[in-house]
């Protein structure tokens, strides 16, 4: 379920196409908002800025709060790490992996409901889910035609892509042995970082200015 939370989520919302649809309901309803434009929503949207929060990370900096966690577990379950070392070597990471200070604890390795309750291994879902989320959406954008998708979302119809992955995704994803088998039968490949990657580097090279 994380990879069609965010298809909606990114691929839709966070779209240059979706704003276009959208920017007008915000300037009705948020009349202060009436100077900023199609592109300056897109633009906020999807600005980077690493945090110490994980839940209110951008799409590119999401994946090393989730590389983070789940090095932390196995290094739990391997017996390389005592639990007492977890808040130092979180605050550590932060610091190496985002250049984030991580003031305490509350901000740090105790944000997260997951440990508490015992859902431990839970967290790479998120970024798979991201993963998965771009390579059904370049299928669909396939299927559908690039263009003809991005024109329906930029009039706010969003039912075509709903029904599509009613049809692919929703129907029978329980049906297939697996995660890989779903999308190989949807995209023609396994599950693979690869579009996520490209799409990133794409989306955010145009966004920064961002020289190959």
């Amino acid at each position: 379920h994380e990879s069609q939370s965010l298809l909606w989520e990114r691929m839709v919302l966070q779209s240059k196409p979706f704003w276009e649809f959208a920017a007008p309901l915000f300037h009705a309803r948020f009349p202060f908002t009436a100077e900023a434009t199609a592109a300056d929503f897109f633009r906020t949207y999807n600005r980077v800025s690493p945090g110490c929060i994980r839940v209110e990370a951008d799409e590119v900096t999401y994946p090393l709060h989730v590389i983070l966690r789940y090095d932390i577990e196995r290094a739990l379950f391997r017996g390389e790490m005592e639990v007492a070392e977890v808040p130092s070597y979180w605050v550590r990471r932060m610091k190496e992996d985002l250049g984030v200070h991580v003031p305490d604890d509350a901000r740090g390795c105790l944000q997260d409901i997951h440990w508490s309750f015992g859902a431990v291994g839970y967290f790479p879902s998120y970024t798979l889910g991201a993963i998965m989320a771009v390579q059904i959406y370049n299928a669909a954008k396939a299927d559908l035609g690039a263009g003809a998708l991005e024109a329906q979302i930029a009039r706010g119809e969003f039912g075509t892509l709903r029904e599509w992955l009613r049809e692919k995704v929703h129907a029978v994803g329980s049906v297939h042995a697996s995660p890989d088998a779903l999308l190989t039968s949807i995209a023609g490949e396994p599950v693979s970082p690869k579009p996520f990657l490209d799409y990133l580097r794409a989306k955010y090279s145009e966004l920064y200015r961002l020289e190959e």
